[in-house]
């Protein structure tokens, strides 16, 4: 069951246009409506910004410098601590 509130003021035309659209999907209201179009463009907008694309060569010579890298230095150890300590993931 939701509990959260959003309060929010719209233009008289952007309503009457997301009234509409609502009763054309056959949704019972104009906040069902508005739920649904956040949730969906909220998990767009954290899927595209959870994630990087490279291009295969990319990915093969990072793949390689992995590998041949050597035991952090302790920059990177530091760096690896504060990470974690600001539970940043």
């Amino acid at each position: 069951m939701a509990t959260a509130r959003i309060d929010m003021r719209l233009d008289e035309k952007i309503k009457e246009k997301a009234e509409k659209a609502s009763a054309l999907l056959g949704l019972r209201s104009l906040t069902e409506y508005i739920v649904r179009l956040v949730d969906e463009n909220a998990s767009k907008v954290i899927a595209e910004n959870s994630g990087i694309t490279v291009e295969n060569d990319v990915f093969d010579r990072f793949m390689i410098a992995c590998s041949e890298a050597e035991a952090p230095n302790a920059a990177l150890i530091e760096a690896k601590t504060f990470t974690e300590a600001q539970n940043i993931k």
